[in-house]
């Protein structure tokens, strides 16, 4: 069952040598995700999975541990590699997400426990969602989500979504919910509403909230971090 859950988000420009000059921007932002991590860690968990949202109308895509991926498109000579290399042979890339992920797991020294990744489609019913969640709730006896995903991307006139007074409204329920380890609520998110935000955050948080609320496990959530630089809403959250 579900033992600890973090929540980040997962903009490329939250690993410095992709932000560059800009990096000291999001510094609030990186101390918040390395203290959820830290809480995953600090529920000794047999499993650490890293759920993220990926582009497609496509099923759930699986990565096993020692899956790499790059910032190479952002102009940067940098991999990563999701947990421990233990001689897997995987084809498979990690998407954008899943490599912040990555990303803050090695950042944070994360080795001793086994890693998987798991992408959904950003257009994942709900109903699907929660079908994941159970299912990663049952991978092991103890089980950590690290949950990347953003809020909405549609704060300021400057956002990638451009201004829509639905975005704050929205973004502080989320807030509130992944604070407050509200799962019915992030269940209640609406997914038409949120792909018109491009809150890209909306499945993984389902996928969270089933796994939740598989197994009895009573969480408490504490919320980290709460902003929305270049117009997107960022969210730190620790379950625990």
């Amino acid at each position: 069952m579900l033992v600890a859950a973090a929540a980040c988000p997962c903009p490329p420009l939250l690993v410095p040598e992709v932000a560059a000059g800009a990096a000291p921007e999001l510094d609030a932002a990186r101390a918040a995700c390395t203290d959820a991590v830290g809480a995953l860690a600090a529920a000794r968990p047999d499993l650490l999975v890293v759920v993220g949202p990926v582009t497609g109308d496509g099923g759930p895509e699986h990565y096993p541990e020692g899956s790499t991926g790059s910032f190479r498109g952002f102009g940067v000579e940098l991999e990563v590699r999701l947990g421990a290399d233990r001689g897997t042979v995987t084809g498979r890339t990690l998407p954008g997400a899943l490599a912040v992920g990555a990303w803050l797991l090695e950042r944070t020294g994360w080795t001793d426990v086994p890693v998987e990744g798991l992408g959904v489609a950003e257009s994942l019913t709900a109903e699907r969602c929660a079908g994941q969640g159970r299912d990663v709730a049952g991978r092991a006896e103890r089980v950590a989500l690290l949950v990347m995903g953003d809020g909405s991307a549609c704060r300021t006139l400057k956002a990638p979504g451009y201004l829509d007074e639905r975005a704050a409204p929205f973004d502080a329920e989320a807030a509130r919910a992944l604070g407050a380890a509200d799962t019915a609520a992030l269940r209640a998110l609406d997914s038409g509403l949120a792909r018109e935000l491009k809150a890209s955050g909306r499945a993984p948080w389902q996928v969270l909230a089933r796994a939740a609320e598989t197994g009895g496990a009573a969480l408490r959530g504490t919320l980290l971090y709460e902003e929305a630089p270049y117009g997107v809403g960022y969210m730190v959250a620790a379950w625990s």
